[in-house]
């Protein structure tokens, strides 16, 4: 097992994602040309962390991403459904309750969280919908989620540009700094596959979610989503 197909059988992804645990955060650094540390900065921006809240993140890999809510002072709970990323993330931070779940049936009781975030992960869970519908079942009622995912550049020429980057510029890259540099052919592709910024905040509306909004990051390379449980 190499790599999984855009089918996104749990056991294939998680598989995959088991492969590259060691040096992920660094081949994202590489492949993102830098960028990816600046995604995290906006993504903690938008969940505005405070003390004593409940956060889940939700495809947390190796927790990275949950560390600036930590630092803000709240309950942060990392949550992922590849082991390996789970096991380098406790060997880091081993002070944090790693979680391991599915986004289409998460280990939690009806709501728990005040915010729920993934980043770069939704794509990669089977069904949509029914993870979308997660989210909200686990969020309290007036909390939030914030998902920050690759998306559908806005200004034509720079779209044909980055569609040629993904297919022709990440494996290469990736073969320089991956254990596994084939999960990033699958990556390339589930990015290219994926629904736009539009399609996704519909998505969102039809689990229940509100106040659905969104920006742009880096010319639309990256969304984030952002919309509240009623």
């Amino acid at each position: 097992m190499t790599r999984a197909s855009l089918e996104k059988q749990p056991h294939e992804v998680a598989s995959m994602f088991d492969g590259v645990a060691a040096n992920y955060d660094l081949t994202n650094d590489v492949i993102s040309l830098g960028q990816a540390r600046l995604w995290r900065k906006a993504v903690a921006a938008a969940v505005d962390a405070r003390p004593a809240q409940k956060i889940l993140d939700l495809a947390a890999g190796t927790a990275t991403s949950s560390q600036p809510f930590v630092k803000a002072g709240a309950y942060v709970v990392p949550c992922d459904f590849s082991l390996g990323m789970l096991k380098v993330g406790k060997e880091r931070h081993p002070w944090m309750p790693f979680t391991a779940g599915d986004g289409m049936r998460l280990p939690f009781k009806d709501e728990t969280f005040d915010t729920v975030t993934i980043s770069f992960g939704l794509r990669n869970i089977q069904d949509t919908d029914v993870a979308l519908r997660e989210l909200y079942r686990v969020t309290k009622p007036g909390g939030r989620v914030v998902i920050c995912e690759f998306s559908q550049p806005t200004w034509t020429p720079f779209r044909t540009v980055y569609t040629e980057y993904l297919m022709r510029a990440i494996p290469p890259a990736a073969r320089a700094v991956s254990s596994n540099p084939d999960a990033y052919v699958y990556l390339a592709e589930s990015i290219r596959d994926w629904p736009d910024q539009p399609a996704l905040a519909a998505l969102l509306q039809k689990a229940g979610w509100s106040k659905v909004a969104w920006r742009n990051l880096t010319g639309g390379v990256v969304a984030l989503h952002r919309a509240t449980r009623a």
